[in-house]
């Protein structure tokens, strides 16, 4: 079956870097967008970044734009998302989910399908 697994949260004090991992199986990765997501507590869920299967096209949220880079490897099945120069608002739980329906990761909120379980980031001194 399907299944998205992210690793590599934790705790970092500002200014810090973390690489996390979303490892995929039971289906072909690149085949598939993927997506970053992150939820704080109290607030909605917001996409942070996306990667095409191809890695043609890769979106970020300007939030995080110029500290975080997402890339995919499509033979370890494995997407990345490192983040640089963390912040503590950018604390929050962070999964990774398959786009499908949409290509180019255009709109790619809209059209996830399977999500992982999450991984808790936390920015703090």
């Amino acid at each position: 079956q399907v299944q998205l697994v992210e690793s590599g949260g934790g705790l970092v004090q500002p200014g810090g870097s973390l690489r996390l991992s979303c490892a995929a199986s039971g289906f072909g990765l690149n085949y598939y967008d993927i997506g970053w997501f992150r939820q704080a507590p109290g607030k909605e869920r917001e996409g942070v970044s996306c990667i095409s299967s191809s890695t043609g096209s890769i979106n970020y949220a300007d939030s995080v734009k110029g500290r975080f880079t997402i890339s995919r490897d499509n033979a370890k099945k494995t997407v990345y998302l490192q983040m640089n120069s963390l912040k503590p608002e950018d604390t929050a739980v962070y999964y990774c989910a398959r786009i499908s329906g949409s290509k180019w990761c255009i709109n790619y909120e809209r059209w996830t399908d399977f999500w992982g379980q999450g991984t808790q980031v936390t920015v703090s001194s």
